[in-house]
């Protein structure tokens, strides 16, 4: 599970999170999106697999989806990603309050939404594997909340 769905609760426990260490655990939907699309033009020197593409456009343009149900997309109950992603960089790496993120045009009932799925996944996020550290505030090592006593964090 990458970190948008860590997030908000959408990596599933026996799929996405299921494994023993996590190379997506700290990089955004969008982000992977992007390092796919990089990897598919580029073959840094010295690197190892195939030169040319190797992710399927299939994979890049298929609407992501937790492939719970049919025709299921993750839209169907998120906003698009690039618009969840800004909201998680202010909530999760600023460390901003549900204002501040308003003020920067996000819609607040979407902002309020994206915090409480935010808080009530930490749970699931305690049951994940490590992973590699890559953003200034990594699940399970920089950013913890309790999750017993009803408590929540004030925004």
């Amino acid at each position: 599970g990458n970190k948008s769905e860590m997030s908000v609760g959408y990596a599933t426990l026996y799929g996405d999170m299921c494994g023993g260490y996590s190379v997506l655990k700290d990089v955004y939907k969008t982000t992977v999106f992007r390092l796919s699309d990089w990897r598919n033009r580029e073959r840094p020197p010295g690197a190892r697999g195939p030169a040319g593409r190797v992710m399927p456009d299939r994979v890049l343009t298929k609407p992501p989806t937790a492939e719970l149900k049919p025709n299921q997309t993750d839209q169907d109950s998120l906003p698009p990603y690039e618009v969840l992603d800004g909201i998680l960089e202010g909530l999760v790496e600023g460390e901003l309050p549900v204002e501040a993120i308003v003020a920067k045009g996000f819609d607040r009932a979407t902002v309020e939404r994206v915090w409480r799925m935010l808080d009530l996944a930490e749970y699931k996020r305690r049951q994940a594997p490590p992973g590699v550290k890559i953003t200034r505030r990594a699940f399970g090592r920089d950013r913890r909340y309790p999750i017993t006593n009803a408590f929540r964090p004030g925004r």
